[in-house]
């Protein structure tokens, strides 16, 4: 099992965490719920230090990246990621939890909270 952690420093380019949590209500995670081997993405946001990325868990190696979906935020950022690390998990543990199913939550995809 492999971890991939992906990340831009937004500074310098047009987009914003909001901006890019925006893009993923269009969708983005349904294009990465039938990719094959991947056992979870986590988009992640750092308001405080503007940047913003991707945590994915997949079963063995990342297929190659021209087997992807588009790199949607890339094509927003105007750049490719800044900084992508892989590691090898070790071990995994999964605690007790109420949501049986982790698509489409996420404060991106979450309704905004009345006023």
């Amino acid at each position: 099992m492999r971890l991939e952690i992906a990340w831009w420093d937004l500074d310098g380019t047009p987009q914003t965490v909001d901006s890019l949590g925006a893009h993923l209500r269009e969708g983005v995670a349904d294009d990465w719920a039938g990719v094959p081997g991947l056992r979870a993405k986590f988009w992640i946001a750092d308001r405080d230090r503007n940047r913003w990325g991707a945590v994915m868990v997949w079963e063995d190696d990342r297929p190659d990246l021209a087997a992807l979906p588009p790199n949607r935020a890339a094509e927003l950022i105007g750049r490719p990621v800044g900084h992508r690390m892989g590691f090898e998990v070790e071990a995994v543990a999964e605690g007790l939890y109420t949501q049986p199913v982790l698509h489409g939550l996420g404060a991106a995809l979450s309704p905004p909270a009345p006023h």
